[in-house]
């Protein structure tokens, strides 16, 4: 149910996704929501899992804001978006440090326990901006993740105590990385007395706050940031996440849809 006490424009203009090849990528995304246009792409290298979490992978998330995007990319300004818009991906997809409420499983990147794991480098690059970058991010890098083939991994028997397993990887067999939980995240920007989903570049100028709630298809949420100084009450946030939840769903069924006819294009070629 949406509550009545906020005053909110539910909108996403048009979202179009196409996949696209990379050398050295496991998988990648372009999505444009808008006039905002960003591109994710997804590597997998094996590792080793940390000592806190020996039966999971790792997942780094970087972003690089183009500065042929918007001037203010140049030189600092540039950078410290990019790192902004890098930490709060990791909020928003990636849970706690204990990795509880994480949005991608990273138990399903452990091979063998203690020893080798997948380590997935996922890298975002804005190309043009008319504000709501993380949701475009976030977007992309669920599809980019449907469009990942990790190989599979034949572990050599044999091993024992610390010695290092010797595997195998395939060139021909690839797991399709399981994106069913992956949340979508949806932006809401307080501008005036309005909060507005979908805000453009020129309503963030003006905003006082933002909060941007990370959704899976399930209605979890699996993470929650915010931008901006202006404070905001608990049940306020309640009502918001209430929100999110409902916008959410429509997110996440035109990016489904835009994935599928995405994934027939690769099938025709």
């Amino acid at each position: 149910m949406l509550h009545s006490n906020l005053d909110i424009n539910f909108t996403y203009v048009v979202l179009s996704c196409i996949f696209m090849a990379f050398l050295q990528s496991n998988g990648s995304a372009r999505v444009r929501i808008g006039a905002t246009e960003v591109i994710a792409s997804v590597k997998a290298e094996l590792g080793r899992p940390s000592a806190l979490h020996p039966d999971k992978g790792k997942v780094s998330i970087n972003v690089d804001c183009s500065p042929t995007a918007a001037p203010m990319f140049e030189g600092r300004g540039g950078e410290e978006l990019s790192a902004e818009l890098s930490v709060a991906l990791q909020r928003c997809l990636l849970g706690g440090k204990s990795g509880s409420g994480a949005g991608i499983d990273l138990s399903s990147l452990a091979i063998v326990e203690g020893k080798i794991c997948w380590d997935l480098y996922i890298e975002g690059l804005v190309v043009s901006s008319d504000g709501n970058l993380l949701d475009a991010l976030g977007a992309a890098i669920k599809a980019a993740l449907s469009n990942t083939g990790i190989p599979r991994v034949n572990v050599a028997a044999g091993a024992s105590g610390d010695e290092q397993p010797e595997v195998d990887i395939s060139d021909e067999e690839f797991l399709q990385f399981d994106t069913s939980k992956v949340p979508v995240i949806v932006t809401l920007t307080k501008v005036g007395r309005h909060y507005t989903v979908d805000a453009t570049s020129e309503e963030e100028s003006q905003m006082s706050s933002a909060v941007s709630i990370s959704v899976n298809r399930q209605g979890n949420i699996c993470g929650l940031t915010k931008r901006g100084g202006a404070g905001l009450d608990p049940s306020v946030i309640l009502d918001m996440i209430s929100v999110a939840q409902s916008v959410s769903e429509r997110l996440i069924n035109t990016l489904d849809s835009q994935i599928a006819a995405a994934e027939a294009g690769e099938d025709e070629l």
